[in-house]
């Protein structure tokens, strides 16, 4: 068994960040990362398919401590996993990281003001696990919001039938070969867009590539280099003019998510007059980008240098919005009576969210269910004791989020630290008001039930932009009225009753 002052799941994206932020800061905290998988990296490392690449501009995905100096904007997924590990090993985070271990539970012990942690340890593709018991003061999940191991994968009729290969972009064998197959992405969301013309690239091109999708996405185009970043960075120097486009690239992007958000019908017409400026007149841009919903309802989707629309251009790639009715021998039949003849079906049908990375959370022997409880200041959940959480924006670069949690759990721990407290736990209102999340995206909607609701008021509110989340999580006072703190373990494990009393 090991004592701990903090432990992190996951070393992605946030766990590394968070591994910083607790080297600078609390450099006296024992703390570990635990990786399920046998690399970092996360996101970065998880996914194999080609093409892929950051949705997001480079100058916001990186953390603001350490800058995306690369030209790319857009940048490769190898690339940002480069990035990545070079952060890790400077800031020396990747030495407490734990590969191969697996938290399966994680229960709060209010007798002890400690987290018991039960662990499995080792490849299990290699072997039987073992178990190992980790005791912490406090618990950060950097697990994301899906699973690793698994996407969405929906069952169609007929796929037994289907003489070619089935493959989920998630798990996209090494060994695999597009080349000079035909191949029908299922899917119109960020993976589809950015496999269809990375599979028609290159010597090893696939000989057409046709995009299946049952709603359109809004895609519009960004530069993969950004000219004018390069320009600031040679003008300001460095530091200053990575820090200068850093901010324009924040502030840019809210105002346009604003502006979408005020004038939807303008922003869809301007979204439609890119898409037909860029593809030949003979695709029909009413039908194929022009989705039901409003602009940012679900996220757009990003082209670097507009790659889909060439594609699409070409007599390479096609795309098609109809409903899948069945697979056959050869294809896809599709519910107009088309039949889409295929060497290779490619299912990007998104992801399977997961709250936690599927940990069973416990506060004193009783079952922490996130479907029923609130998040407070999008960083911790209701009830739960000495427990953190980091989960990126749906308009905006993760990593904006992921710091500014890092930043406020650190400053949380140090006010602890000052006022002798050992634990502490946010307490709604019992008449506080709920309501689930309102992003539309599909993965979102299967998950609902499964992941923490929102209030209607801050904190419990959640709030949907960076700027106004550093003010309330940076600016504002540390301490509320709704952040219960004790300077030891209480004399009667009182947690859990009201952990039932708020999910109810």
């Amino acid at each position: 068994m090991e004592e701990l002052d903090v432990l992190v799941v996951g070393a992605g994206l946030s766990g590394l960040g968070m591994g910083r932020w607790l080297r600078v800061h609390h450099p006296r905290r024992t703390f570990a990362i635990l990786e399920a998988r046998g690399a970092t990296g996360g996101t970065w490392d998880v996914f194999r398919y080609p093409g892929v690449r950051s949705d997001s501009d480079m100058y916001t995905l990186g953390y603001g401590w350490r800058p995306w100096r690369r030209r790319e904007s857009m940048a490769a997924g190898s690339d940002i996993l480069d990035y990545l590990r070079e952060t890790a090993a400077e800031t020396g985070a990747d030495a407490h990281v734990r590969l191969h271990h697996r938290v399966v539970s994680a229960d709060w012990d209010s007798a002890t003001a400690r987290w018991r942690v039960d662990v499995a340890v080792g490849n299990p593709q290699e072997g039987p696990t073992t178990s190992r018991t980790f005791h912490a003061r406090w618990l950060f999940s950097a697990a994301g919001y899906y699973r690793h191991d698994q996407g969405h994968d929906p069952v169609f009729v007929g796929r037994d039938d289907f003489a070619g290969e089935v493959v989920h972009p998630q798990l996209w064998p090494e060994d695999f070969t597009h080349s000079g197959k035909r191949v029908v992405v299922i899917g119109s969301g960020a993976t589809a867009v950015t496999l269809v013309p990375a599979l028609v690239r290159g010597p090893e091109a696939a000989s057409h590539v046709t995009m299946l999708q049952r709603t359109p996405t809004y895609v519009t185009s960004l530069p993969q280099v950004d000219t004018s970043a390069l320009w600031i960075r040679r003008l300001l120097g460095e530091r200053r003019g990575l820090a200068a486009v850093r901010r324009r690239n924040i502030a840019y992007a809210h105002w346009m998510w604003e502006r979408a958000r005020r004038d939807p019908e303008g922003t869809r017409r301007r979204l439609r007059a890119e898409a037909r400026r860029a593809l030949p007149s003979a695709l029909d841009v009413d039908i194929h980008f022009n989705p039901p919903y409003d602009p940012w309802d679900q996220r757009l989707c990003l082209v670097p240098d507009g790659d889909l629309f060439r594609a699409l251009s070409s007599d390479r790639a096609a795309v098609v919005t109809d409903h899948v009715d069945r697979f056959t021998r050869t294809g896809v039949r599709l519910a107009s009576g088309t039949h889409l003849d295929a060497d290779v079906i490619v299912t990007a049908t998104g992801l399977e969210l997961q709250f936690v990375g599927g940990v069973d959370l416990r506060v004193d022997g009783v079952t922490v269910d996130p479907g029923q409880l609130l998040t407070y200041r999008g960083a911790m959940l209701s009830g739960v004791p000495n427990f953190a959480f980091a989960l990126g924006y749906t308009n905006a670069s993760w990593t904006l989020k992921v710091d500014l949690v890092c930043e406020f759990v650190c400053r949380l721990l140090e006010h602890m630290d000052a006022s002798g407290h050992a634990v502490v736990r946010p307490l709604p209102d019992p008449d506080t008001p709920r309501r689930p999340t309102e992003f539309a995206a599909g993965y979102v909607r299967r998950a609902q039930g499964r992941m923490p609701d929102q209030g209607e008021a801050y904190p419990w509110a959640g709030v949907t932009g960076f700027r106004q989340d550093r003010r309330l999580l940076d600016e504002q006072p540390l301490v509320d009225r709704h952040l219960h703190f004790s300077a030891a373990p209480p004399a009667e494990p009182r947690v859990a009753t009201r952990l039932v009393e708020v999910a109810r």
